[in-house]
C-alpha cells in the first residue's frame, strides 16, 4: 500500500523542533489485567531529532484522537480554516475474543500512524498529535515483553557455540526478563549471562544461554564485554557489529549545504547487487526523508543520478574498476551518495 507523499522537504521542517514525532511503528501487543482486562499496543516512535522511545495506547485512544482530529482537521470542520483529508482509522469491534482483535489491528494502526505522520507539518506541531505520541512517566517505567515487529529480518541464526571462557568471551547480563517470540528470538531471566554471537542491527543483538541460541533485544541487558569493533553507540545510525556478520554500507546525505555521512549494517554479502527499489526504500528509512534521489560518483568524480536497476548495475560494475582504493574488509565497494530530488544543483548537467 503506498503511503501519500511526506512533505519533509518543506522549508518549514527545518525549523520544527526535535521532539517533534515523525514516524512511529506498532511493534506489538500487550496484556493488562487488573479492574479490566484489555490490551495495549506497543509503539515505537521517532522523533525529528532522532531519539527513540516505545509508548502504549489502547484502541480507544486511538479513537479518540481521530475524533478530535475530525473535529478540527476534516475537510467539513467548521473550527478551522485549515484543513486536511486524515487517514481511516479502522472501525471498533464489538464481538470476538479481545487478543484476536487486538492481533488483528496491528498491521492497519500501522498504516494508521505512518500516514497520520506523513501529514502536512503545521499538523504534526499540533498538540492533538504531540500529547498522543508523547512519551508519559507510565510509559518509561514500563518494561517490554516482546517487539515482533521491530525484530530484524533475519533469515537463520547461528549453530555454532561460542567460546564458554567467561573472562574473554563478549558477553552481556540480562536485565530483564524477555520471552522470545518463535524459534528465532532467544528468551532468558533477568541476571543470567549471555554470550554474544554478533551484533543484528543498532537494536538487536544475537547471543547464546544454555547452550540455546537467537536473537534479542540490546535494550535488555548490560554490556560486560563488547564485541570486537563494536562501540556499542547508537551514533551514526547502525554501525557497530560482529565481525563477518553483516556488511557495511556507506552512505551520504547532501541536504541544505550539509553533509551527512552513515555507515549502515546491511544483512547481505558483499557480492549481492541490490534492486533499486531496495535501496530507495532502506535510504528513506536511514535518514527519515522521503524525497530523495540516489547518486553513486563516477571515475570523474561527478555524481550520476539512479533511476533504475540498470543504474545500479551500472555503479556496482564501475566500482570494481577502482583499483587503490581501500576500505574495511566488510565494506560494499560502492557507495550511496543521496540528494533531495528536488536538488539538481549537485550535477555538472541536469539529468
Amino acid at each position: 500500500m503506498s503511503l501519500p507523499r511526506q512533505l519533509r522537504d518543506e522549508s518549514d521542517f527545518d525549523q520544527l523542533p526535535d521532539n517533534i514525532p515523525i514516524s512511529a511503528t506498532v511493534a506489538d501487543v500487550e496484556e493488562r489485567k487488573g479492574f479490566t482486562h484489555y490490551f495495549v499496543f506497543v509503539i515505537e516512535v521517532k522523533t525529528k531529532g532522532g531519539r527513540k522511545y516505545l509508548i502504549y495506547r489502547r484502541y480507544s485512544e486511538f479513537f479518540a484522537l481521530h475524533q478530535k482530529l475530525e473535529e478540527k482537521f476534516a475537510p467539513e470542520a467548521q473550527s478551522t480554516t485549515y484543513t486536511c483529508t486524515l487517514p481511516t482509522l479502522p472501525g471498533k469491534v464489538f464481538m470476538g475474543k479481545k487478543q484476536e482483535i487486538a492481533e488483528t489491528r496491528i498491521p492497519e494502526l500501522n498504516t494508521y500512524v505512518k500516514k497520520l505522520l506523513c501529514l502536512p507539518t503545521w499538523v504534526l506541531l499540533d498538540d492533538l498529535i504531540r500529547i498522543f505520541f508523547y512519551q508519559r512517566e507510565s510509559d518509561n517505567q514500563h518494561v517490554p515483553r516482546a517487539l515482533r515487529r521491530l525484530r530484524p529480518p533475519t533469515r537463520k541464526v547461528k549453530t555454532v557455540k561460542p567460546k564458554t571462557d567467561f573472562l574473554s568471551s563478549p558477553r552481556a547480563e540480562a536485565l530483564f526478563d524477555f520471552s522470545g517470540s518463535g524459534r528465532v528470538e532467544l528468551s532468558f531471566r533477568a541476571g543470567e549471562v549471555i554470550f554474544l554471537l554478533r551484533r543484528v542491527n543498532a537494536d538487536w543483538l544475537e547471543g547464546t544461554v544454555q547452550e540455546v541460541t537467537g536473537i534479542f533485544p540490546r535494550s535488555f541487558v548490560k554490556i560486560i564485554k563488547p564485541l570486537p569493533d563494536d562501540s556499542d553507540s547508537d551514533e551514526g545510525g547502525e554501525a557497530g557489529k560482529g565481525p563477518g556478520s553483516s556488511s557495511c554500507l556507506r552512505c551520504y546525505l547532501y541536504e541544505s549545504r550539509r553533509q551527512q555521512l552513515r555507515d549502515v549494517c546491511v544483512e547481505e554479502d558483499l557480492s549481492v547487487q541490490p534492486s533499486y527499489k531496495d535501496l530507495l526504500t532502506r535510504m528513506r528509512e536511514v535518514f527519515s526523508l522521503h524525497d530523495i534521489a540516489l547518486n553513486y560518483r563516477d571515475p570523474e568524480g561527478d555524481l550520476i543520478r539512479i533511476l533504475d536497476d540498470t543504474d545500479v548495475k551500472l555503479m556496482v560494475s564501475e566500482s570494481k574498476g577502482q583499483a587503490g582504493v581501500r576500505r574495511p574488509v566488510n565494506q560494499f565497494p560502492w557507495e550511496l551518495h543521496v540528494t533531495l530530488a528536488s536538488d539538481l544543483s549537485v550535477y555538472n548537467t541536469a539529468p
